[in-house]
């Protein structure tokens, strides 16, 4: 069994909590409205557009995790990519993102 690297863990966001976590490693559901080469754009899960720079997987699905660097309020520098199929219950994710950024943060980082 491979051991889990917990040395940079990546904080939960939607697209209003990205800019508080500018510079730092961050994962988001996108529903991808756009793909060109080395870049995604999306709807985050509170409706906030967000791009993704990197190399998406090809096929791309309706839904994409991402995992990177927020480089800025709306941008995140992607290291992975994970499709998260055709449907996604985004609401239930950003409920999930508030919590891991507000009372039970403590769970998450």
């Amino acid at each position: 069994m491979q051991d889990m690297d917990i040395s940079s863990p990546a904080a939960f966001v939607n697209g209003g909590l990205l800019r508080m976590h500018v510079g730092r490693k961050v994962r988001t559901v996108l529903q991808v409205t756009r793909s060109d080469i080395g870049s995604v754009m999306g709807r985050s899960t509170d409706g906030c557009q967000l791009v993704a720079k990197g190399s998406p997987p090809v096929p791309l699905t309706s839904y994409v995790e991402v995992i990177g660097v927020a480089e800025n309020e709306n941008t995140i520098r992607a290291e992975l990519w994970t499709n998260f199929g055709d449907t996604f219950d985004a609401s239930n994710y950003d409920k999930l993102c508030q919590l891991a950024n507000g009372e039970l943060k403590h769970l998450f980082l």
